[in-house]
């Protein structure tokens, strides 16, 4: 059988399951997944290794409107995304109503010729009545090269979404070793984990005006010593991350150590600091010193 091998685009509205789709897939924590929208940043690139061959998955940012400098850099990702691969896969969300949101990404997906595979994601939160009724919308607003229907979050489907991806990748090499499942550097993976805690644990008391920079990673001896910025925009933001008498930092820590400590295969000693930058999503200096570079 001759080795396939290609680039695949994860693009949707943003809170529709990218992340957890791009992790079951690869079948290790290579995105972080939260309940708010527009997690994603960067493009994380999961890698695939089975039988047929290899793909190489990038995890956009939802598509929306952007607010601000960090969002144009968002929707720019994505956009370059949409024309640099072999296959795109669109999830939408079944359990919800295709709006608005669903046409502006039609508008940037119909005229592009790199095939496009439409992913209802949470199927098992519906009915298959409802899942039919969305693929038959769907059907009208623009021509699919498959339909897939999953559940990201129990891995439903999953085996034929893979079969028919390998079907439209075309032959060619591996671009990865086999037991590489992710290009991101662990400083980046370590950083996005600290993000999710933080994220998870405040949840809508802090926005998405949280960024996370590594200051220190180092192996000493028996355990791997990191030491990380979490930043804010706002002093009120920061007495939140902090939380009464060290509590909420703590947890933040407690948690993200444990996957980190997973990621790594070692005992980690994290330490944890909150300092404020003060409106950081609309510097391009301060874009581009967090890591968010074009």
């Amino acid at each position: 059988m001759e080795t396939r091998s290609g680039f695949v685009s994860i693009v949707g509205r943003p809170n529709v399951g990218k992340s957890t789709l791009l992790n079951s897939i690869i079948g290790q924590k290579v995105a972080i997944v939260s309940d708010k929208p527009q997690t994603t940043r960067n493009r994380i690139q999961g890698i695939y290794t089975g039988k047929r061959g290899q793909a190489i998955f990038i995890d956009t940012p939802g598509v929306h409107k952007p607010k601000h400098r960090l969002g144009e850099y968002m929707v720019d990702i994505t956009s370059r995304a949409l024309r640099e691969v072999d296959l795109i896969l669109y999830v939408v969300d079944a359990s919800v109503s295709p709006g608005s949101g669903e046409d502006y990404i039609i508008n940037k997906l119909i005229d592009i010729e790199t095939p496009v595979f439409l992913v209802p994601n949470k199927i098992d939160l519906v009915e298959e009545a409802q899942v039919v009724e969305l693929i038959q919308l769907m059907a009208t607003k623009m021509n699919f090269a498959e339909v897939i229907p999953v559940s990201a979050a129990k891995k439903g489907n999953l085996d034929r979404l893979m079969d028919s991806l390998f079907n439209y990748l075309p032959e060619g090499p591996l671009y990865y070793p086999e037991d590489e499942y992710t290009d991101q550097p662990e400083r980046f993976i370590v950083a996005e984990y600290i993000r999710e805690k933080a994220l998870y644990l405040t949840r809508e008391e802090v926005p998405h005006s949280l960024a996370v920079e590594i200051e220190e990673f180092e192996a000493r001896p028996n355990l791997i010593y990191v030491r990380a910025a979490i930043y804010t925009e706002r002093d009120s933001q920061k007495g939140i991350i902090i939380g009464k008498n060290g509590s909420m930092l703590k947890k933040i820590g407690e948690m993200a150590r444990r996957d980190i400590e997973n990621l790594l295969g070692s005992q980690v000693y994290l330490e944890l600091w909150v300092k404020v930058k003060k409106d950081w999503r609309n510097s391009e200096a301060q874009l581009k010193n967090l890591g968010y570079k074009y």
